[in-house]
């Protein structure tokens, strides 16, 4: 999905103030050329990836298996999205965004922080929303990145990445036991 352009804010003064929180970002001073040209030479594929970029173990596998997704599995059919960029400055990133034909919020958990941040910014959005973490089986009481060793971290995001690529019509090879992955080795 992409922006449908309509409209998801509430009318009544009300309920928006309940059900929404108002933020200003101050507009930066120029931009980055090489993020701009990065947006530019990405933006004809079709399915754009913002994803989760929390510190806990659960943003933290979103977005190694974003950037797996995007730079190993499906280079050549995804962008990854800078959500930064996306979010506070309305320029290339938030332009990948804007006129992907897909979508794809990869979210670490069940708050949506990257889908609501994008929403707020792009009146309409609806990306298809996946929930890494339901992708996968680990320890539910695990909260920070340093409870879990590196190579576990990595086996999930490849594990989340491969089945994304599945989803989007790529399947990907199985891995042999034991045997490194791209963001493994």
């Amino acid at each position: 999905m992409s922006c449908s352009g309509n409209t998801t804010v509430p009318e009544n003064p009300a309920v928006r103030e309940k059900e929404f929180e108002t933020i200003y970002i101050r507009k930066p001073v120029g931009v980055c050329q090489l993020c701009e040209d990065y947006s530019a030479r990405e933006s004809v594929k079709p399915v754009a990836i913002m994803c989760c970029e929390g510190s806990c173990l659960r943003g933290e596998i979103a977005r190694q298996a974003s950037n797996i997704l995007c730079h190993s599995l499906l280079r050549d059919k995804t962008v990854r999205v800078c959500l930064g960029g996306a979010f506070t400055k309305d320029t290339g990133q938030r332009n990948l965004v804007r006129n992907a034909p897909q979508v794809i919020a990869m979210e670490g958990c069940f708050l949506k922080c990257a889908t609501r941040m994008m929403q707020g910014v792009l009146e309409g959005l609806e990306p298809d929303v996946v929930i890494t973490d339901s992708l996968i089986e680990f320890d539910r009481e695990l909260f920070s990145v340093d409870e879990m060793p590196e190579v576990e971290i990595m086996r999930l995001a490849l594990d989340v990445a491969e089945q994304m690529a599945a989803k989007l019509g790529e399947p990907t090879l199985a891995r042999a036991a034991g045997e490194a992955c791209c963001a493994c080795s």
